[in-house]
């Protein structure tokens, strides 16, 4: 049953000029981001640029054909046999349909500032990559701001970062039912 719960696509931010990729609840007003492609790199004619699956990746290309952001995969796959579908939880999988069973990409995997449910803020020991929620730098402006949520891999707590570097909070650590002591850091 396809419910239809997000719409992604070109948004403007605020009053911006500026358009991004995003996801927002198809049925709430105000318009809720809650994933943004690329939030570093912003397109100034959205009818000029473009979002399409390129050499097994989704790339967004600009006004002038340049790619500014992608799934960066090492695809092998020809972009005839690669999908995007966005699910109703909110999770764009990029597959392969000759290898469908594992998506070969989804958002879900680089979250952006909303913790959905199902999308896990984790630490990946084979890639060494940190997955963090990163607040916009401003309400017209996606790109990411002061604040983080990640994981501590050391004593599995969540912690706040102020900057990407300064611990500003923390969960505690996780005993497996609690949390045990959360608190503002020094």
């Amino acid at each position: 049953m396809n419910l239809q719960v997000f719409v992604m696509g070109f948004f403007q931010p605020g009053n911006s000029s500026n358009y991004y990729i995003g996801m927002w609840y198809k049925q709430v007003s105000p318009q809720t981001v809650v994933w943004v492609a690329n939030r570093k790199k912003r397109v100034s004619d959205i009818f000029s640029s473009e979002l399409r699956i390129s050499d097994g990746n989704l790339v967004l290309f600009n006004e002038s054909k340049i790619p500014i952001w992608s799934t960066d995969l090492n695809s092998t796959g020809s972009s005839a046999s690669v999908r995007a579908v966005l699910h109703d939880s909110g999770n764009v999988v990029l597959n392969d349909e000759s290898n469908s069973s594992e998506p070969s990409w989804q958002n879900f995997d680089h979250p952006a500032h909303t913790w959905l449910p199902d999308v896990k803020i984790s630490y990946n020991k084979i890639t060494k990559k940190q997955q963090r929620l990163t607040l916009w730098k401003n309400s017209e402006n996606p790109a990411p701001g002061l604040f983080s949520l990640e994981l501590d891999i050391s004593d599995n707590s969540y912690i706040l970062l102020w900057n990407m570097s300064r611990r500003y909070w923390t969960s505690g650590s996780w005993n497996g039912r609690t949390f045990s002591k959360p608190r503002f850091c020094p």
